[in-house]
Parts: C-alpha cells; sequence; structure tokens
C-alpha cells in the first residue's frame, strides 16, 4: 500500500501549505494556519485536548508511512513521540514486525522497555533506517528548533545517523519562520566551565541574549544526559541558520545547538481540525 493511500486510510483529506504537499507528491491548496484566532474562544483545557489529539495523529502518520518490517529505528524525545511509540508498539505486535529502536534519550529508552520494544544503540546499530523525532518549531524551509527537553546532541546525533528523519509536530510548532511561534530561543548545550564566556560571544556576535537554563524541581541548572549545561538562546531577529549554526558549533565550549538544518526529509503536522498536514523541504 502506498504511502498516500495510508494516510488516507485514516486520516481522510490531508492540509497542505505552500510546501505542504500530499503524500503522493502533488500540490494542493495552499494552505496557512488560519484556525489559530479561533483559539481564543476555546478554554485552555479544550485547546489542549486538541493539541494532544493533533500530536496523536501526526506520530500515528509518521510510523504508518515511514516504518517497515525489518527496519532499525532511532526514536525520539519529548511528548509528541510517546504517541508513535505508542503506535509502533501496536503495529509490531498486530503485524508481527522486527524493528530494533535506537534511543535519543534516557526518556526514550525508556518508553522503548515499557512497550515491550527490542532496544539497541549506536554501537551496535551505527546506521538507522529511519528516525522520528518532534520539535518545538519548524518554519517553511524545514529548518527545526529542538532541545527544549534537553535531549539536542543525541537527537541530533541519532537523526545524523538515519537514511530518513521524519518530523511529528502539532499545529502550534508550524511557523513561517523560526520564533514566530517558539518564544523560548535556540537551546545550546555547553560545557558547563563555559557557559559565561559561550553565553557572552553568542550574545556580542549574533545579537540578542543566551541564558542558563535553570531546573524545576531541582537548585541549579539543568543538567543533559551528558552531564551538560544547557543556553537558551533568545535571538532578536531571523538569520542565515546554516551560517549561525556552524559558528555557534565553532566556539569553544559549545556541545551542540538545537538548530536542526537541512536534516528534516518530512514533517507531519497534526492539524486543530483532525487532519494531518505534510510538509517537504521546499524545491530550490
Amino acid at each position: 500500500m502506498g504511502r498516500a493511500m495510508l494516510l488516507q486510510r485514516w486520516l481522510g483529506p490531508t492540509l497542505l501549505s505552500a510546501g505542504h504537499r500530499s503524500a503522493g507528491g502533488r500540490n494542493q491548496t495552499p494552505f496557512t494556519p488560519k484556525l489559530k484566532h479561533l483559539s481564543l474562544f476555546r478554554s485552555p483545557s479544550s485547546r489542549h485536548g486538541m493539541a494532544e489529539e493533533a500530536k496523536k495523529l501526526a506520530g500515528y502518520a509518521a510510523v504508518d508511512n515511514h516504518v517497515q518490517n525489518n527496519q532499525v529505528v532511532g526514536v525520539g524525545s519529548g511528548s509528541t513521540i510517546v504517541y508513535a511509540v505508542d503506535r509502533l508498539a501496536e503495529r509490531v505486535r498486530q503485524e508481527k514486525l522486527n524493528i530494533v529502536c535506537v534511543p535519543t534519550s534516557f526518556q526514550a529508552r525508556q518508553l522503548i522497555l515499557q512497550h515491550g520494544l527490542t532496544l539497541s544503540d549506536l554501537d551496535r546499530h551505527p546506521e538507522l533506517d529511519v528516525a522520528i523525532d518532534g520539535a518545538d518549531e519548524v518554519d517553511a524551509a524545514l529548518t527545526l528548533i529542538k532541545g527544549g527537553g534537553g535531549c539536542l546532541t543525541q537527537e541530533k546525533i541519532v537523526a545524523g545517523c538515519a537514511k530518513h528523519f521524519i518530523v511529528i509536530a502539532d499545529f502550534r510548532k508550524d511557523s513561517s519562520v523560526l520564533g514566530q511561534q517558539w518564544k523560548k530561543g535556540v537551546p545550546i548545550e555547553v560545557i558547563p566551565m563555559a557557559y559565561v564566556p559561550v553565553s557572552r560571544t553568542i550574545a556580542k556576535r549574533f545579537g540578542g541574549e543566551a541564558v542558563l537554563r535553570m531546573a524545576v524541581s531541582k537548585a541549579g541548572p539543568v543538567v543533559t544526559d551528558n552531564s551538560n549545561f544547557i543556553l537558551d538562546w533568545k535571538f532578536e531577529h531571523t538569520h542565515n541558520w546554516k551560517e549561525v549554526n556552524i559558528a555557534i558549533k565553532m566556539i569553544p565550549g559549545v556541545v551542540e545547538t538545537g538548530l536542526f538544518v537541512g536534516m528534516a526529509e518530512r514533517v507531519y503536522f497534526g492539524m486543530e481540525d483532525g487532519n494531518v498536514g505534510v510538509r517537504d523541504p521546499p524545491v530550490n
């Protein structure tokens, strides 16, 4: 069964944007997130419920369209990936699939084990067939901000090892340009001793402010799975993200950035009306 048929099988019509295409590749009516203003008339609990359902739709679509038997699958981190793993486990049980999973974080590892899926790592499986992960924000060119959950380095490593990197998100993460929806900045993982000089260098060279992320349920800063700190760079304007990503990574003490440039092959957006939008990279 083809991707388009799989998507239509349970999702119905697919919403598309200028860069949104159907799974079969045909250009459709341009989509813009016009439903956003309707949320003004909904309670916060109602909007939260819609966002959770949207995450589920996106996660299910990605697994149904990109996971096949005898594959090694990279499992991302965050709230949306929970639904993708639910669907993956369901398909493994129902279809008797042979799937090996490589996690991007402690959270992803626990999800894999809780669902009884086969756990592996990059030592044993350094090349993945597909990686599925969420995003904090996606722009029109499929440039991503990731790392709101603090797992950006492992997420980028796993995505870079995959033949296909597929992103899942709800309607709140869809932006024309980075910073339009996500206001918390670009996460940057740093060696602890370097967080002050790195923060100063970023602000001086690129503007804005790079703030040390503080923990909520513990005293002191957030500490990553790699025992590092995270700076959240709140930029002031749109940049050439490819150039900025490279420049920041060259600063001594920087481990990785939450800018994922030219990595995503496709993004599935769960929408407010129960449909799924599909965005592919723009054709240059």
